[in-house]
């Protein structure tokens, strides 16, 4: 009767070591990505704008206290804006970066994440979190975040904060509506720079729901707010990731002018600012 008992017993405690269940899946790779994980080392020397593009950008992101980068994958939009702000941070200039994009990828929603908020948020960050790390290095990342110096948060929660004395580098925001856009745009404290970066032909929301392009056009005509357009030929990732970015958009829509072709002023004016300089 007693090894009767004990089967069951042992059936099961071999069960419960081999859980495949998706949260321990997760939790797994995670923890064998951190082990693999190498600290990173700051570059070194000057960090340089590559092109004409991105001398523009430069240029807006010293003069503007809004900046819009809008365009294709690999040009170079959440790196150079990440690493200009963590130069900020490290020579005392700002007190604080925030990073945020919204929580959607692919139509999906960070809730099925296990572990907590920050834990949930961290896959949606990890690529800010590379060049950050590559802008300080990795010991200097995690002091600042564990300082609050960095802070992560998803969009929905920058509702009811004010931004003051820091730079909030929004990223994928081709995935935010307009509500969320009212409400972001409406954090902006003194002495504060918010870049906005996404590409349109990426949204994930539904037709007509991202709230990037109706924003730009609603800022025409502020000053303290610049838009620059990145094309195919400011891709600096590869020339094998600009040749699919050129396949996978169709002629007639290879344009990323906010404005529609409208003549009016105001952000349009930007587009080549700071090119010569």
């Amino acid at each position: 009767m007693t090894s009767q008992k004990r089967k069951p017993v042992a059936r099961q405690d071999r069960r419960s070591k081999r859980d495949y269940s998706n949260d321990n899946f997760l939790t797994l790779v995670k923890k064998e990505s951190e082990q693999r994980r190498r600290p990173v080392q700051a570059i070194k020397g000057e960090i340089k704008p590559l092109n004409d593009k991105q001398r523009a950008y430069d240029a807006a992101m010293k003069s503007s206290d809004v900046v819009f980068g809008i365009g294709p994958a690999g040009t170079g939009k959440t790196w150079f804006s990440v690493v200009r702000a963590a130069q900020a941070l490290r020579d005392g200039e700002i007190e604080k970066i925030v990073l945020t994009r919204p929580a959607v990828e692919a139509g999906e929603t960070m809730g099925f994440l296990p572990g907590e908020l920050e834990e949930k948020f961290e896959p949606y960050i990890r690529p800010v979190r590379d060049a950050l790390e590559e802008a300080l290095g990795s010991s200097h990342v995690e002091m600042y975040l564990k300082n609050g110096k960095i802070e992560a948060r998803p969009l929905a929660y920058l509702r009811g904060a004010s931004i003051k004395n820091a730079w909030l580098i929004a990223d994928e925001m081709q995935n935010a509506t307009i509500p969320q856009f009212k409400m972001l745009l409406t954090r902006i404290g003194e002495s504060s720079k918010f870049i906005i970066n996404g590409d349109p032909r990426q949204s994930d929301l539904p037709a007509g729901k991202s709230g990037l392009l109706d924003a730009v056009r609603r800022s025409k005509g502020f000053a303290e707010v610049s838009l620059v357009e990145f094309g195919h030929d400011d891709i600096v990732r590869s020339g094998l990731c600009q040749k699919f970015a050129r396949a996978y958009d169709t002629p007639e829509n290879d344009c990323y002018n906010a404005v529609c072709n409208e003549t009016d002023s105001g952000l349009h004016r930007t587009l080549t600012y700071g090119v010569n300089t």
